[in-house]
């Protein structure tokens, strides 16, 4: 089961990089799909584009931002809702996150064009942000709740107040929780082609759209968009695997409470 389930997920991975090393002409050759003849000619066609990098830039700043922001407001709140049995707020928070992301993008594209907003930075990170926070929110609600109440009180016992708890005791225990959040946060946004492919312009276009770049009316170059999409997945493998022991720690806190 184990070797089935590696394969299972492992192998489309495999695939997109051997592909990516082949002309479109081997690519779609099924006679003979594990032949390689390794070529550069499709790193050399992505990266021969200037703007590529600014690519790169464009998905790490809005990832980035849309990260530290949606972790500034939802980890307090995430602390309120677990703390203060804010049930309600916990609802609209997942309700938020329920609801699809699709069925936004038309009322989101009429109020940010009549703004004159669609193509910033600032809108990318607006959009990632409503699915970002409820993300966070969730996560640190588990860890939260796995923290003994005995800590936060013995912190009132000594004059804190529950800010004061929470910013000098539970907030740099709940640091495993966090990194979690942040890890699937960054995932999320580097990774989103929905939103970008409608509210990015010209000069905030992120990687996953870059990518699509690659389709055109008459042809596909798959060589290309192996390539593009070999390199967009690289740093998120990296990042997947120097962190997982946190991204473990924090999906599973709070499943032994009680």
């Amino acid at each position: 089961m184990l070797v089935l389930v590696v394969v299972t997920f492992l192998g489309p991975l495999l695939w997109m990089v051997m592909a990516s090393f082949k002309s479109n002409v081997d690519i779609q050759d099924t006679s003979h799909p594990f032949r390689l003849a390794p070529i550069l000619d499709n790193y050399a066609n992505v990266f021969g584009n200037d703007a590529y990098l600014d690519f790169v830039f464009n998905s790490f700043w809005i990832a980035l931002w849309a990260v530290l922001i949606s972790l500034i407001l939802g980890v307090p709140a995430a602390y309120a809702m677990s703390r203060f049995n804010m049930q309600k707020s916990a609802l609209v928070v997942l309700l938020a996150r329920i609801i699809p992301g699709i069925s936004l993008l038309v009322p989101w594209y009429f109020v940010f064009a009549n703004l004159g907003w669609v193509g910033s930075y600032g809108v990318m990170i607006l959009s990632h942000m409503f699915i970002l926070i409820p993300v966070s929110v969730y996560i640190m609600m588990s860890f939260f709740d796995s923290m003994p109440m005995e800590l936060e009180e013995a912190g009132l016992v000594d004059g804190l107040t529950h800010i004061g708890a929470f910013w000098r005791i539970l907030l740099p225990l709940s640091v495993p929780g966090i990194a979690t959040a942040a890890i699937l946060s960054f995932i999320f946004s580097w990774n989103n082609f929905m939103f970008a492919l409608v509210l990015t312009g010209a000069n905030t276009k992120t990687l996953p759209v870059a990518v699509f770049d690659f389709v055109s009316y008459a042809s596909i170059d798959w060589g290309a968009i192996m390539a593009a999409s070999t390199i967009m997945t690289m740093p998120i493998i990296v990042i997947a695997l120097f962190a997982q022991r946190y991204i473990v720690s924090g999906l599973t806190a709070g499943a032994t409470k009680g």
